[in-house]
């Protein structure tokens, strides 16, 4: 069984040549992040993912999370690797040095990663969750929480959660019924029962702070009376030091379809005295400072495609070279190749390939962008690049994640009958894959929230904007000679076009019939993933062919217009039929009465 193997030199350069790292190491407090630095950064980080944490993924899913008796014990060797990863700085790295972190920018935390991601996706989510919690409590905590409890959980010596879902409030979340009750002391007591809370109990930190979402007496009803409160596993003493116990437990863990090292636990707050808790910023407002979390956690958990797309292309790759099967095709007698020959292999080989790179590039330029929105001097560029971070999301996520499965399936029809066999490994791939499409929001949710908020609320503006900078992409292409650059630039221009279009029936039918346009949501998404894919796609064509101009003979460059030009052909392809399914789509979608189902 093959193990992971970081693509430092694709990150190297979509961090240099596509999210701009040299402009983000110019934005103030950003200027440590140097293209010497990020490369020794990431060649610590590949190391650290290849040796120690993918040898732990196949036995950690075997074995899986372990409960008893309110605890849980995580598979041999997790203890082990998370006080490492711990002592090594890697929970520290993009969090602010006034709580102890190493401040680096959003974009380099971005690649590392998605090697912690692709090497063992069960382990990525502790410290996933633990840096949402982090951000929240740094923007909406008081100066005492913060102090109590930031610089332990940026060191990792305690993690976090986010308690969100119950077991009649899942994406609505204005059913939620946990209850707060005000003490004398400023302190809550928090009652309720709280399902699918990722490394809600463990046993690899001393402490974990749970950040659960609660109703007051008085909150009004709905998501507007939803306050977010801390709730940690053990009291924390005036001197920083660990109290007695608190009264939330893990009553259960789920048995899962994937992520079995990752313990998803079943959390209840208060069955004895009520657990305490301490309200996080002012009473219910919770809802957005979850939000604060998850926005940070929907983009984590689009890295988490990415990374599904690049460890089953790694897997299906390396069998497909030392899988010998049948003769070269329109060879008779010859001797037996490997199927890494045959034509239909090769293009599972770059669907994966092309994919894995294209959803990569663009989350690494969305997280460049965060880091431009928070660190730019200028007011009007940190608006800009907010607006753009925004509108992508949902696509980063939901997108990258859909990716990520399909990629997964494709891997385990390369294996053949061997990649439904679970030692070769393909099937974990596709089996952890599939609950990042679902968590923090299904791909339904991604869409609607991207063509309602983002895209209906501001009439299109910044996918307009988008749209612009991709046509002068476009422009770019057409006058570059060569098949491959023609191919490009009309598979584009094409697809910009589609795009365009379905985004403008959208936005001029959302008011009028919202069940229609929403009918459309999610192949809009895919649509704008498609083509933004294909945006940077044909801006690493561009650069990749001015190097080779320039001289360069690293064979990687021809590689990478190679591979643009694949998307071109048979993703990009897909531009027209996506926006056709968005604009016409509706009429069968809604046509059926519900009994007809």
């Amino acid at each position: 069984m093959s193990e992971y193997i970081a693509p430092v030199r694709d990150m190297q350069f979509v961090l240099r040549e596509l999210a701009g790292l040299e402009q983000v190491a110019q934005l103030p407090g950003c200027e440590e992040a140097t293209p010497d630095l990020v490369d020794a950064v990431l060649e610590e980080a590949a190391r650290f993912a290849e040796e120690v944490l993918s040898p732990l993924n196949w036995p950690g899913d075997q074995e899986g999370a372990r409960w008893h008796n309110k605890t849980v014990t995580m598979p041999a060797g997790f203890k082990e690797a998370y006080k490492l990863f711990a002592d090594s700085g890697w929970t520290a790295l993009s969090s602010e040095p006034e709580w102890g972190g190493q401040g680096l920018p959003k974009v380099v935390a971005a690649a590392v990663g998605e090697m912690w991601k692709s090497a063992n996706h069960s382990f990525s989510l502790c410290p996933l969750l633990t840096s949402g919690a982090i951000e929240a409590l740094v923007l909406s905590g008081s100066d005492e929480l913060k102090r109590t409890y930031i610089e332990k959980m940026v060191s990792g010596v305690w993690t976090g959660t986010m308690n969100l879902t119950e077991p009649n409030a899942g994406s609505d979340l204005a059913a939620v019924r946990t209850r707060a009750e005000p003490q004398a002391d400023g302190s809550y007591r928090i009652f309720g029962q709280k399902i699918f809370i990722t490394y809600g109990e463990h046993d690899m930190a001393e402490n974990i702070i749970h950040l659960v979402l609660a109703r007051t007496p008085t909150a009004p009803e709905g998501v507007k009376g939803i306050s977010l409160f801390v709730v940690p596993k053990f009291m924390v003493n005036a001197d920083g030091t660990l109290g007695e116990r608190n009264d939330a437990y893990c009553v259960s863990i789920e048995h899962k379809l994937g992520i079995h090292a990752s313990p998803t636990a079943i959390m209840a707050f208060g069955d004895h005295a009520g657990a305490v808790g301490y309200l996080v910023g002012e009473e219910n407002r919770g809802l957005e400072y979850m939000f604060i979390m998850m926005n940070a956690a929907r983009f984590g958990v689009g890295l988490e495609g990415v990374a599904a797309c690049e460890r089953a292309y790694q897997r299906a790759r390396d069998y497909a070279r030392d899988r010998i099967q049948c003769t070269d095709i329109g060879v008779r007698g010859g001797a037996k190749v490997p199927i890494i020959r045959h034509p239909d292999v090769r293009r599972m080989l770059m669907t994966m390939k092309s994919r894995a790179e294209a959803t990569r590039a663009l989350a690494y330029v969305v997280a460049a962008a965060h880091d431009a929105a928070v660190h730019h001097p200028d007011a009007g560029e940190r608006k800009r690049n907010q607006a753009f971070v925004d509108l992508m999301i949902p696509v980063v996520k939901g997108w990258s994640t859909e990716s990520g499965v399909s990629m997964a399936s494709i891997g385990v029809q390369v294996h053949g009958g061997m990649g439904y066999v679970e030692e070769t490994g393909a099937a974990q791939h596709l089996r952890d894959a599939q609950i990042s499409t679902i968590y923090e929001g299904t791909t339904g949710i991604q869409a609607n929230d991207l063509i309602g908020r983002k895209m209906a609320r501001e009439g299109g503006a910044t996918l307009q904007a988008v749209i612009g900078l991709m046509r002068g992409v476009a422009g770019e292409l057409g006058g570059r000679p060569g098949d491959d650059f023609v191919a490009l630039q009309r598979r584009f221009s094409v697809a910009i076009d589609a795009l365009a279009e379905a985004g403008e029936w959208l936005v001029a039918n959302y008011g009028k019939d919202v069940r229609a346009a929403s009918a459309g949501a999610v192949p809009f998404l895919m649509l704008l993933g498609v083509v933004a894919g294909g945006w940077q796609m044909a801006r690493a064509a561009l650069v990749a062919q001015a190097k080779i101009d320039a001289g360069d003979a690293d064979p990687f460059y021809p590689a990478k217009i190679g591979t643009a030009r694949f998307y071109a052909d048979h993703v990009l392809s897909q531009a027209s039929g996506l926006a056709s399914s968005v604009a016409d789509g509706a009429a069968g979608v809604l046509a059926l009465p519900e009994d007809m189902f």
